[in-house]
């Protein structure tokens, strides 16, 4: 077999062929370094003393359908420059490692379009193999993303397995890419992040949460110039959550049977937009009865509604004489869980009101969730969890379909 062959099929040019054979559907070829490449590792020198010779099996890019295993005999040489004993350094084969150059960048290649599992079956090689490859090339090139250029963030926490384990998010809304992943939730897991953030000497201009308190806490700390704005999407969420127990106190204390079953199953009917409701379902007259035989489910269900507009306002001005009416009017329905809602709503009036600043939100960051959430369903889940953080932070470069 020529120099040139080896050189287009395998990219070993610096090796010369000695036999090959084919066996049980493997393709088995056995090389030796030329003489021009037996150098000292270290400095290079090509006056070297042979010291024998070492065995090792290398991996390559498969020969049809058949898989190729390299056979070679590593040179062990002692320079006379230097005095040192080692041995040599094989061209095109990755250092340290059983594989050579082309066939990382086929799995590499391949890893967009498929499965670690399908991809170990296809190249006959363990998966172990596959992913510690896709591990090193996330770890090259996501492992430490550049923080200077942020401006726009947005931080939240994910589930990641039962019994409350969560990760961390910190995604860059201009980019859409995730520049941090954390352990844990709260202000501890955010502190590697804020040590290289400060380090990078970025000026970030605007931060949106949801109204955490560790959150809030976090930020006014470590960026204090930065506007906090809290996510719409958390409020909405906040209040749906305040209406439903609101129901829930209302069935339990209700005495009347027929206003029992009125309310029962209306949960959902409440929550939902009106321009939403099927009519085929008789999902509004059903809303309606309820609304009518309770003044207060009434009264909390179209403060909800009112509470949208909040972002609906012509300027940061208008939105807080909203806020304020709106906070008023729960205040004095004398309904506990609305009142606790406008005592919440007053306490963080700034950071909602911020939103009219920096028109900004974790949606992004809800829509990498549900990413995520196909990611571990397609790889049914992560054993090893650098792994599946380095995964997340390369999502963004999934535009059209998610590998596990």
């Amino acid at each position: 077999m020529s120099t040139s062959v080896l050189y287009r099929v395998f990219g070993l040019d610096a090796f010369e062929h000695v036999c090959a054979e084919s066996f049980l559907g493997l393709f088995l070829l056995t090389v030796r370094v030329r003489d021009r490449h037996v150098r000292c590792p270290g400095c290079l020198s090509p006056d070297v003393i042979r010291r024998g010779t070492r065995p090792r099996k290398v991996y390559a890019p498969p020969v049809g359908l058949r898989q190729t295993v390299l056979f070679i005999d590593v040179p062990r040489v002692q320079c006379e420059r230097c005095g040192q004993v080692r041995h040599v350094r094989l061209p095109g084969v990755v250092p340290g490692k059983n594989y050579t150059t082309a066939f990382r960048r086929l799995v590499l290649d391949l890893r967009k379009v498929m499965t670690v599992r399908d991809l170990a079956r296809y190249l006959n090689v363990s998966e172990t193999l596959i992913r510690s490859i896709d591990k090193l090339w996330l770890g090259k090139k996501f492992g430490k993303p550049r923080l200077r250029h942020l401006k726009h963030l947005a931080i939240d926490e994910i589930s990641v397995r039962k019994g409350h384990r969560y990760l961390t998010i910190v995604l860059d809304l201009d980019t859409g890419a995730v520049v941090f992943v954390g352990d844990g939730k709260g202000q501890t897991a955010l502190k590697p992040f804020w040590k290289r953030l400060h380090g990078s000497r970025a000026k970030v201009q605007a931060v949106a949460t949801d109204m955490s308190s560790a959150y809030y806490a976090a930020v006014q700390r470590n960026v204090p110039s930065a506007t906090l704005v809290f996510d719409r999407f958390h409020i909405v969420k906040l209040m749906n959550e305040k209406l439903t127990t609101l129901r829930r106190d209302l069935f339990r204390e209700a005495s009347d049977q027929l206003e029992r079953s009125v309310l029962k199953g209306t949960r959902w009917l409440l929550l939902k937009h009106p321009d939403n409701l099927d009519d085929e379902r008789n999902e509004r007259q059903r809303l309606e009865d309820a609304l009518q035989i309770n003044a207060s489910l009434a009264t909390g269900y179209y403060l909800k509604e009112d509470l949208r507009q909040i972002w609906e306002q012509k300027n940061g001005r208008a939105a807080g004489r909203f806020l304020k009416d709106w906070c008023a009017r729960a205040q004095a329905s004398g309904i506990r869980v609305l009142q606790t809602m406008a005592n919440t709503l007053l306490r963080f009036r700034n950071g909602i009101l911020n939103w009219y600043r920096y028109p900004i939100s974790t949606g992004p960051l809800e829509g990498t969730n549900n990413k995520i959430k196909t990611l571990k369903r397609q790889a049914y889940g992560y054993r090893d969890l650098e792994y599946f953080k380095l995964r997340l932070m390369a999502l963004h470069l999934a535009k059209f379909e998610l590998i596990g």
